[in-house]
């Protein structure tokens, strides 16, 4: 495929622009530690990409540590470190320039994110790109998230252009197949969560931003 088929593009937001996903593990698994056990990685990467995936952390340190545990208490204490450690968050390395090539190469910009619409309105901002996106489409907008298709599908309808004539930009399992049910090219770049995943459904994986072109990309799709 030409490149010049290529006429948008549409992110995913955590874990593919900012690594929030590796915060949120991060803090799972001090609390996790806090009670004297350990948070796999294989477990939490099921939910990775999605809402309401089949693992759900509070459920599986209560059934490790065979108590009754205060869940509002561990959310309080989820929320603390959360905070806490998403102070330290940055856009990826490569991103801001990977940004500025695709208005320079005149693709439409867009963002298709199973997180909801307040999370991604604050990052946004907090990292000065909100101006980068034409169409932002969050789980506010629809009944299903990631795997399902119907949040590329919006974003790709709100850009003008065909399935077949934009590519996705994803980290996890969960997002390309979103995206290849949507009928869009997909690049895949693992972030440290999910580059153990089986990512081979992307028709280009990558490791990172840096050291790369978005036009060379567009050519090898």
């Amino acid at each position: 495929m030409s490149s010049s088929t290529i006429r948008a593009i549409v992110f995913d937001f955590d874990g593919t622009l900012v690594d929030t996903e590796s915060c949120e593990y991060e803090v799972f698994c001090k609390i996790y530690e806090e009670h004297g056990h350990v948070l796999e990685l294989e477990k939490w990467a099921v939910c990775v990409g999605t809402i309401g995936g089949p693992f759900n952390p509070y459920d599986d340190l209560q059934e490790l540590t065979g108590k009754v545990l205060d869940r509002n208490a561990l959310r309080e204490r989820f929320k603390v470190l959360h905070e806490e450690s998403l102070r330290e968050v940055k856009l990826r390395l490569g991103v801001l320039g990977l940004l500025d090539e695709a208005k320079q190469l005149g693709l439409r910009i867009g963002l298709a994110s199973s997180s909801d619409r307040k999370w991604i309105d604050r990052h946004l901002r907090e990292q000065g790109i909100a101006d980068y996106f034409e169409a932002i489409y969050t789980r506010d907008d629809v009944e299903l998230v990631k795997p399902d298709p119907t949040l590329y599908r919006l974003a790709v309808e709100a850009l003008g252009v065909q399935p077949f004539e934009a590519v996705a930009v994803e980290d996890s399992l969960n997002g390309l197949k979103a995206a290849k049910a949507a009928g869009m090219k997909a690049i895949a770049v693992p972030n440290p969560i999910t580059s153990h995943m089986d990512l081979s459904q992307a028709d280009i994986q990558i490791t990172g931003y840096e050291n790369l072109t978005l036009a060379g990309l567009l050519e090898r799709l």
